[in-house]
């Protein structure tokens, strides 16, 4: 898959750690009720738009996947990492999940009803996510809808290890107010938004939002 430098290191830091991850991580969302009423407000939003097709896109292990298939929508996971994608299949069952990118999906224009994109544009920086939103609104039917999850910041965090493996992940945050004007400039509309702080667990320095938008008519 030919794709820019910096996902090459994106797919290689995840598939380094796909194993270690899923333990540590695929049920982190169990007791996240906020994170868990966007999810179910995005799946109940598609379900109105008409079209209930949806890309989980960044999916990792599937947990999100599996959550938005419990609300009813026809949800397909996409991770560029194939060892994520191998342990999404093993730990959902009956679920279709293959390896892509958001930055050149595999569905036709205006077929798609949701993107899901939760914690996965933490990886591409703010110049790129202009051609990543103009992906989104080709593949979405009119009025589809997106939902981004991130970390609210201006300074990027690197890691060079996890789980005892070697890596080279940048997460990039964003400031809300500035995708929300990337999100306007490409064709849609923010429908709500929220920005929690952070939870007393551990894992979290920084304060997360959530983003719906619409694709404008």
């Amino acid at each position: 898959m030919d794709q820019p430098d910096f996902l090459s290191k994106v797919q290689e830091g995840y598939d380094r750690t796909a194993h270690l991850y899923a333990e540590r991580f695929h049920h982190h969302l169990d007791d996240k009720p906020i994170d868990l009423a966007m999810l179910s407000a995005f799946a109940g939003l598609v379900q109105q738009s008409g079209n209930r097709r949806v890309l989980d896109i960044g999916c990792g292990t599937g947990a999100t996947t599996a959550l938005l298939d419990d609300c009813g929508v026809d949800v397909a996971g996409v991770d560029l990492s194939p060892n994520m994608i191998a342990q999404a299949r093993e730990l959902n069952p009956g679920l279709e999940f293959r390896v892509g990118s958001m930055t050149s999906l595999e569905a036709a224009d205006r077929s798609i009803g949701g993107i899901c994109a939760w914690y996965s544009i933490i990886h591409i920086p703010d110049h790129h996510l202009d051609d990543v939103f103009v992906e989104f609104h080709r593949a979405l039917a009119p009025h589809g809808l997106i939902l981004l999850a991130f970390q609210v910041g201006d300074e990027p965090r690197i890691l060079t290890n996890a789980f005892g493996q070697e890596v080279h992940l940048t997460f990039f945050r964003h400031q809300p107010q500035k995708v929300a004007e990337l999100l306007s400039s490409n064709g849609f509309q923010v429908y709500a938004e929220l920005v929690r702080q952070p939870d007393d667990d551990g894992l979290e320095s920084t304060p997360h939002a959530y983003l719906i938008a619409r694709k404008s008519s």
